[in-house]
């Protein structure tokens, strides 16, 4: 292999339908159909891609049959072990089962990769060419120890390379490259080792066996059976997806990639690698309602915490250590077809005040459930004197946009207010007797409908701006006002017949033009209009809807930001961790909804 630099096209790009994700907390990586790995960063989630294909890079990591063949895959239940399976021209069945092992390391990627013929016999071809620094950096040191273990460097990073003994450089492109032969019956399995350090002086290798059985014990353990859901394979799916974006740290990243268009050339791609406090706190909701107390707490642990460190300078975002997240920048590399590639987020120079609101729902969450310690308890009051401190001012808003007198924001901050009120005097009445959140909200509220309400009734997303926000949803569903008080009825009949197509419900309207040549549906807006006309006793148009959302989901059922319901197809970064949270909860709370029992 030579780092030298090289000439000719890159791997060409999929749908984002068709690419599956493999997670472990730490990292994650996108396989596709052609069963290469072409996005991972190592060793987390926000350092350099060391797989980049995805976005037009030469880097490549390829398992698939010699002969022409055709392409399917599902998840093992309830898990992020992905099996691409292959029909070839002859009649045999390959596949390759893929995952990132558990439990992980936070310094070291370990991608596990075994692949067994079901049927007939057949040569598999496998392809080896990590560059780290998002393709900046070509291989040095390669050495294969007397076991058939490669060793190498990419950048500063180390990889270490069981199970291809016979692998051997390949031509013009660099890499290794070897050819497995199978019989019906036969597997074959492949260890790739990417992380920090001299890989000659890490510990003598797992066997792919025991890794393996390690993997699958932990997904045992992780995921609920969650059998009173609304379709549950999607439900424990979701939090599976979930489970995989969250570190050991407890942050959930945005999404595991970085740079993936909502629209061609419209150059709103951005990087989702990072932890936002408002997904951390819909994924915190999610799991509670879904009965995971350990994912749970990993939000409330997470949200305490930045909250104690940054109290009324609460970030949007950070990263998964709890950093700042970096400024926007550029990197060398094509881009996905439509998009420019970077990294870093301008989301570091916002103030998002509804952040705060959705913290004290998770808060108020874990109280009900004797999840909160006396930390949790601080940062709640941290967050209600935020509030007390920042609410007048303007903020960015749940979509990130100029900072102004948002409604959205006020009433979350007025949701989030009534359930710590209600859930910390529940949990302690003689030690939480305090009004002070409950006046507040009284004071916030007046305020959002003096300025936010619209002269038909319903909200508005401004003072200065009277279009309806499917956002605004959320002061009914999570308790700012009634569920049947009017300006909520009027809002979602507003949100219904004005922001809905064949059963996408998108944010806004942001011209006289039609919906989807403005942007994509935003899915997380189905699930809210879903839910709330479940609680409003519209069971046919609730259901619709849920079934509509989750059926937007490829083969692999990832959720990615939008969805295009023209031509059916995911938009921006993938997968979208605050779109399965919601697509959880939906699931998870339709039943009672529909039935009309309250929800947990």
């Amino acid at each position: 292999m030579s780092g030298a630099a090289e000439t000719g096209p890159g791997p060409m790009a999929h749908t984002l339908r068709e690419y599956a994700l493999l997670a472990d907390g730490e990292r994650g990586a996108l396989v596709g159909p052609q069963g290469d790995v072409a996005w991972m960063c190592a060793p987390r989630f926000e350092d350099p891609a060391v797989f980049s294909a995805l976005l037009g890079g030469r880097s490549r990591y390829r398992v698939a049959p010699a002969q022409r063949c055709v392409w399917g895959g599902a998840y093992e239940p309830a898990t992020l072990v992905w099996r691409n399976r292959w029909v070839t021209d002859d009649g045999a069945v390959v596949q390759c089962r893929d995952a990132l092992a558990l439990p992980a390391d936070p310094d070291r990627a370990v991608l596990l990769r075994r692949i067994s013929v079901l049927r007939g016999r057949a040569r598999v071809v496998v392809d080896l060419d990590p560059r780290a620094g998002f393709d900046r950096d070509g291989v040095h040191g390669e050495h294969r120890g007397d076991d058939g273990t490669w060793t190498l460097r990419t950048g500063d990073l180390g990889v270490r390379w069981t199970g291809a003994a016979g692998a051997s450089r390949s031509g013009r492109h660099g890499g290794l490259t070897t050819v497995v032969d199978l019989a019906a019956g036969d597997e074959h399995d492949l260890v790739l080792e990417v992380g920090t350090g001299d890989p000659q002086r890490w510990a003598a290798p797992v066997a792919a066996s025991v890794r393996w059985q390690e993997t699958e014990a932990e997904w045992a353990g992780r995921v609920p059976r969650l059998d009173g859901a609304w379709s549950p394979p999607q439900a424990r799916h979701s939090l599976a997806v979930l489970h995989g974006l969250t570190s050991a740290a407890g942050a959930m990243v945005a999404a595991a990639t970085t740079s993936l268009p909502e629209r061609a050339d419209a150059h709103e791609d951005y990087d989702y690698r990072y932890a936002w406090v408002r997904d951390q706190c819909y994924a915190g909701v999610a799991a509670y309602a879904a009965g995971d107390d350990r994912l749970g707490d990993s939000a409330t642990r997470f949200l305490t915490d930045r909250l104690l460190a940054d109290g009324a300078r609460l970030a949007p975002a950070y990263t998964a250590d709890g950093d700042p997240v970096p400024g926007p920048g550029r990197v060398e590399l094509p881009g996905y077809p439509g998009a420019d590639a970077g990294t870093g987020n301008q989301v570091r120079t916002q103030f998002q005040l509804d952040g705060f609101g959705e913290a004290l729902q998770v808060f108020a969450t874990a109280a009900r459930r004797g999840r909160l310690d006396e930390d949790g308890e601080r940062a709640a009051r941290v967050a209600v004197d935020a509030i007390a401190q920042r609410w007048r001012g303007p903020d960015a808003g749940i979509w990130e946009l100029e900072a102004r007198q948002w409604t959205h924001s006020k009433l979350a901050v007025v949701a989030g207010l009534r359930a710590w009120s209600a859930a910390s005097r529940a949990a302690s009445p003689a030690r939480h007797r305090d009004t002070s959140p409950l006046l507040l909200a009284d004071q916030v509220l007046a305020e959002a409908t003096r300025t936010g309400l619209h002269p038909s009734g319903r909200w508005q997303r401004a003072a200065d701006d009277d279009r309806v926000d499917a956002a605004l949803l959320l002061a009914g569903l999570r308790g700012a006002v009634p569920l049947d008080d009017p300006r909520t009825l009027d809002t979602l009949a507003a949100v219904q017949s004005e922001l809905s197509l064949d059963g996408y419900v998108f944010r806004f309207r942001h011209d006289a033009r039609p919906l989807p040549e403005a942007e994509g549906a935003f899915l997380l807006c189905s699930y809210w209009t879903a839910m709330t006309e479940a609680q409003l006793g519209q069971p046919v148009s609730a259901v619709s809807r849920l079934e509509k959302a989750l059926a937007a989901a490829g083969p692999p059922q990832l959720f990615s930001e939008e969805f295009d319901p023209e031509q059916h197809q995911l938009r921006g970064n993938l997968p979208q961790g605050f779109v399965h949270a919601l697509a959880l909860e939906a699931c998870v709370r339709m039943p009672d909804l529909l039935a009309g029992r309250p929800a947990g």
